[in-house]
């Protein structure tokens, strides 16, 4: 009888504690949706997008960077049809933030800050359409915050030829594929490998400073 009693109350707390933690969890995924309430999305290409969502994953306020494609045509395209520039797509990233805590102008900030604004061939040692530094805006709002930032970039002759950044609108946005992700954590050291042999950081730093 001791023994039954002994696997009831076993029973009872393993009962309870799977109801603790599916309320605990629920919870928490009840809060992390309330969380992404009142976020925004916004579209940036700056090259290849490990770098682009790396920079961008540092801003704060900035919740989730996603690398895909957008500006052009082709539906569900691949990375190897972007790369080869026959889709009319751009390496991109989908940002989506808190305009709570950062703004679309300070976004836009970023992208001038970490990549080449000047270059109208690609970006760095990445050269070709799809590789293009480019805003692609959503509503006429983000339009004019974009060209108005892009004209203030170009009056403060930070650089000596003009800015060619595309200000487009958006189409649609398809994210890439998994092995893209947070690629910067994922394969840390074929990053940095990468990012250092195109020059980018050299740029920025003879641009920007530290």
């Amino acid at each position: 009888m001791k023994k039954k009693n002994k696997y009831l109350l076993a029973g009872i707390i393993t009962i309870l504690a799977i109801v603790f933690i599916f309320n605990l969890t629920y919870n928490y995924r009840e809060k992390q949706i309330s969380s992404l309430e009142g976020t925004r999305e916004a579209y940036f290409a700056g090259g290849c997008f490990w770098c682009v969502e790396s920079d961008f994953e540092k801003q704060q306020g900035v919740l989730e960077v996603i690398s895909g494609y957008t500006g052009g045509d082709e539906v569900n395209p691949t990375y190897e049809q972007v790369s080869e520039g026959i889709t009319g797509h751009y390496e991109s990233v989908k940002v989506i933030y808190d305009p709570t805590i950062v703004s679309y102008s300070v976004l836009l900030d970023v992208l001038w800050k970490h990549t080449d604004p000047t270059d109208s061939e690609g970006q760095f040692v990445d050269r070709g359409k799809q590789y293009r530094s480019s805003i692609f805006y959503s509503n006429e709002e983000e339009k004019q915050i974009a060209e108005k930032s892009k004209s203030n970039l170009n009056a403060s002759e930070v650089f000596d030829n003009p800015i060619v950044t595309e200000i487009l609108p958006f189409k649609v946005f398809y994210p890439a594929e998994d092995y893209h992700q947070d690629y910067y954590l994922k394969n840390p050291v074929r990053y940095n490998y990468y990012r250092h042999g195109s020059g980018r950081d050299q740029f920025l730093e003879s641009v920007w400073g530290q």
